[in-house]
């Protein structure tokens, strides 16, 4: 299998409790590089709960975990099972940078070093070469005279912008986005959902949790509707959006639209 047919990430019977509460129960999926892959489904169904499972954020109990054919490797079982390797982890989440619902800028810093940061920090680059990346990315996003201005001088919507700029300057191989739209008004929500489109329309590697089901529709090589901790149905958007087979998918959809 070359490095083009192995899938960025991977995911193989995921099961994921809080204690007692069982939130995944035997979930996989696969993304290809440059496929967008959304995830969408009630509020409670484990949409956001899996994606931080991919990030690493979150601990699951079984299953496995696979980044570019690399699996993570694990110490213990059950409730105790945690990533074995540090250094593996680090290497791995630096290469999935993740937006989240409520932005995540720091306040004290203004947006070019917070899109700056991470690369600084976390990667150790040269500061000029991630000064240049920071404002073409800034650029990119339609904020790039926001450099100087701090988070709280920003509208809801350049503010999650910005938080995209912050993942690309990680210059990462697959970018997870979680409820990136779902915090914005109607009219800021369509300033994000541009810049989305137009990173998928790049080619770029995308795990996407949304609410937007036009968005999901729109930029969507493979859809996952995830009921209860389970996929209950998936596949190519017109397929899903179009004709869905189960009951649950039909269900939701209708008061989706409704709503």
């Amino acid at each position: 299998m070359s490095d083009n047919d192995t899938p960025v990430i991977e995911i193989r019977d995921l099961h994921k409790a809080y204690g007692q509460l069982e939130v995944l129960k035997g979930v996989s999926l696969s993304a290809r590089r440059g496929a967008v892959v959304s995830l969408i489904g009630s509020s409670g169904s484990g949409k956001s709960t899996l994606l931080r499972c991919c990030n690493l954020l979150e601990d699951s109990q079984q299953g496995e975990v696979i980044f570019k054919g690399e699996a993570v490797h694990w110490k213990g079982e059950g409730l105790n099972r945690h990533p074995a390797d540090k250094a593996q982890v680090i290497r791995i989440r630096t290469n999935l940078s993740m937006v989240f619902q409520q932005f995540n800028l720091w306040s004290h810093m203004t947006i070019l070093q917070n899109v700056m940061e991470a690369p600084l920090t976390v990667l150790k680059r040269d500061r000029a070469e991630v000064e240049a990346a920071a404002r073409k990315y800034l650029d990119k996003v339609g904020i790039g005279d926001k450099c100087d201005a701090f988070p709280a001088q920003l509208s809801g919507g350049q503010q999650q912008r910005a938080a995209i700029a912050r993942a690309l300057c990680m210059e990462p191989t697959a970018l997870l986005f979680d409820e990136p739209t779902s915090a914005l008004d109607p009219e800021l929500e369509q300033e994000v959902v541009r810049v989305i489109k137009a990173l998928a329309d790049e080619g770029r590697t995308m795990l996407l949790v949304t609410h937007d089901m036009r968005l999901a529709a729109d930029v969507s090589d493979h859809v996952i509707f995830l009921h209860l901790g389970k996929i209950e149905e998936e596949g190519p958007p017109d397929q899903l959006f179009g004709s869905p087979k189960t009951e649950r998918l039909q269900g939701f959809l209708s008061a989706t639209v409704a709503a």
